[in-house]
């Protein structure tokens, strides 16, 4: 396979602290030992840990390098769903490994971002000239800023990079501090302008797993459009999305409003499964846009 799971490397579990550290404050009290006040300390330690939601993830790509993701253990954590790993991010990072030439002295925007696996992937292995992380909401830019930095990127600009002004739009095209460049940016559907985009200069545009409720495709649809003017030649970016085939309704609708607005769009073939430790391998599909 081209990308191999890892192998989710976690340390011993804090279930397996607890009862550890209790069995052994019992049996230390038993003997009429008194115990260290510092087990009492990791005892108290361990408690908070369980209550966390997140844990850390390692993902084993074929070029040696590991992707470290803090994740969050439930799917639905501070009112979004943009806290965990998603199939589809995880099929388009092994399709972009395939075809590293796509990404390569380019720059790329990502759309939904969320946690960053996808796109932490490719700036590892595809050599991009400048990838822009992006997403809306702001628990996940902090995480995403996190991982980020986690697996040695530094972002410009601080945690989190707005699309707001010229000057900032400016900053995207300063001179280079990194190989790639890494940017993470608070990107509205909804708000973003053309001119804001332009600023971008975006060579190819990369989503996973944003085709899943049907009030969002419209805005979705309609940041294409504005992408289909954003670059200074007028020549648009390459774009692709991966989208994992839960509700054939919504995907449907997907398409039926890429038709209306006439975005040609055409199905890629990729492998239909990731050796990502699922029992049952979901549906996912990669179209490639014509903006």
């Amino acid at each position: 396979t081209i990308l191999h799971p890892l192998c989710v490397k976690y340390p011993p579990s804090a279930k397996y602290r607890r009862c550890f550290l209790t069995e052994l404050i019992k049996k230390l009290e038993s003997t009429a030992a008194e115990p260290l006040d510092e087990l009492y300390e990791a005892l108290a330690d361990v408690l908070k840990e369980e209550e966390s939601t997140h844990c850390y993830k390692n993902y084993l790509l074929p070029t040696g390098d590991c992707v470290s993701l803090s994740e969050s253990t439930v799917l639905i954590s501070g009112g979004t769903t943009g806290l965990v790993t998603w199939e589809a991010a995880l099929l388009l990072a092994q399709w972009a490994l395939q075809n590293p030439s796509l990404f390569r002295d380019r720059t790329i925007l990502e759309l939904g971002s969320g946690i960053g696996f996808t796109g932490i992937a490719i700036c590892k292995t595809c050599q991009p000239r400048t990838f822009i992380f992006s997403d809306c909401h702001p628990r996940v830019l902090r995480q995403l800023g996190e991982n980020v930095r986690l697996n040695g990127f530094i972002p410009e600009a601080g945690v989190t990079w707005s699309i707001q002004t010229e000057s900032q739009e400016q900053e995207v095209e300063g001179e280079k501090c990194q190989n790639p460049k890494v940017i993470v940016a608070e990107l509205d559907w909804g708000s973003v302008t053309e001119k804001q985009l332009l600023g971008l200069r975006a060579d190819v545009v990369i989503a996973a797993d944003v085709v899943y409720d049907p009030e969002i495709i419209l805005a979705l649809i309609g940041m294409l459009q504005k992408l289909s003017t954003s670059r200074a030649d007028r020549k648009a970016p390459e774009v692709f999305v991966a989208s994992t085939i839960r509700n054939p309704d919504t995907y449907q609708l997907f398409q039926t409003e890429l038709d209306k607005v006439g975005i040609r769009w055409q199905m890629i073939p990729a492998h239909s499964s990731c050796d990502y430790l699922y029992d049952v391998q979901p549906h996912v599909i990669i179209l490639q846009l014509f903006i």
